[in-house]
């Protein structure tokens, strides 16, 4: 999952000087893609990775450089050439990564946080930067779906640019030229936070609440049992549900960045929650169990949804851990289908 929520989080609780760094461009093959970005913060810590290692060493060098000028530089670093980085051996990544760092500033820790809310809210927002000939970032400005703009652009926004957000070039994240303002531009969507949906809070729930929460979901644990339900055993989750199918459902603002997985080995709660679950407006629904429990869950009723069960990808898992790796794989899976599959961004 994309490293921007929690670059988010740190930019609006931090006291620290930091830079962004984003890939802008890739040309061949690549650890991580366009729009991949790592904060770099002034006492050395950073958020994210852009590679296995090489790229941040590099990239570390110049950020107090970057800092006292205050200004964004651009960078290209060619991994099909045999010559040596900064650890005296040939990367062998085999591709063209072109990285811009920017100093956040007060007016860009703004425009972040603004970012960060309509995320939160689950809203898309599209992000375009415009580059000057020295490789700096001379404009930016956030666009979100409901066709609200912030950033810091001189001068009117540009047509082409609005054009170019409803057309379906908008859907590739990367660099291209708008010879209507004789300018590269760079265009990149956020996208909200996934969020998984436990339903049962028993041991094997645990290894898939920490592995989801590792990956970029934010997690909720739901269950009407108090003694299960607890921080002790899941203490990365966002929030818990305690209370009966029928009582937590009322309780949560479905969104389509949802995914949901019944899992609570109670039949008739799995049955009542696969029923309600299915009506809602859900990304994913998967069911912890057999294809014959499942047709028995069914009772041979249409489902409006589609339901993954058994659950998870077929890869032979094997107790608790096994089984999470399973499961959340599918997500990933889905996850990334969906994200390939979407229509335009407006």
């Amino acid at each position: 999952m994309e490293e921007i929520h929690r670059i988010l989080e740190t930019i609006q609780r931090t006291g620290l000087r930091s830079v962004l760094a984003t890939i802008t461009q890739v040309e061949g093959s690549a650890y991580r893609k366009e729009g991949t970005s790592v904060l770099f913060l002034e006492d050395g810590s950073q958020i994210g990775v852009l590679s296995a290692g090489c790229l941040e060493a590099e990239l570390s060098v110049s950020v107090p450089n970057i800092l006292e000028a205050g200004i964004a530089r651009s960078f290209v670093f060619d991994m099909q050439s045999s010559d040596p980085l900064s650890w005296g051996e040939e990367p062998g990544c085999g591709g063209i990564v072109h990285v811009t760092m920017e100093p956040v500033n007060d007016e860009f820790v703004d425009h972040l946080c603004t970012l960060k809310y309509y995320l939160d809210h689950k809203v898309e927002v599209m992000l375009i930067k415009r580059f000057g000939s020295n490789g700096s970032v001379t404009d930016y400005s956030f666009f979100t779906r409901d066709r609200q703009l912030f950033g810091e652009w001189r001068g009117e926004f540009p047509q082409a640019l609005l054009d170019l957000m409803s057309s379906e070039d908008s859907c590739k994240s990367g660099m291209r030229f708008l010879s209507s303002i004789q300018s590269d531009v760079f265009v990149h969507t956020y996208y909200p936070k996934p969020r998984l949906l436990i339903f049962g809070a028993g041991p094997d729930a645990r290894p898939l609440a920490a592995f989801a929460t590792a990956t970029g979901f934010s997690v909720i644990v739901s269950d009407w049992r108090p003694a299960l339900c607890d921080r002790r055993y899941f203490p990365d989750a966002e929030s818990f549900l305690l209370g009966f199918p029928e009582e937590t459902i009322r309780m949560i603002h479905f969104t389509p960045y949802d995914y949901a997985v019944v899992m609570t080995h109670n039949f008739k709660r799995d049955q009542q929650l696969v029923r309600l679950l299915s009506k809602q407006q859900l990304c994913y629904l998967g069911i912890l169990g057999s294809k014959n429990r499942r047709e028995r869950l069914l009772s041979g009723e249409p489902v409006p949804m589609q339901v993954h069960a058994p659950v998870g990808l077929a890869i032979g898992a094997e107790g608790p851990e096994e089984i999470a790796v399973s499961i959340l794989a599918e997500l990933i899976l889905t996850f990334r289908k969906n994200r390939k599959a979407s229509s335009c961004y407006l």
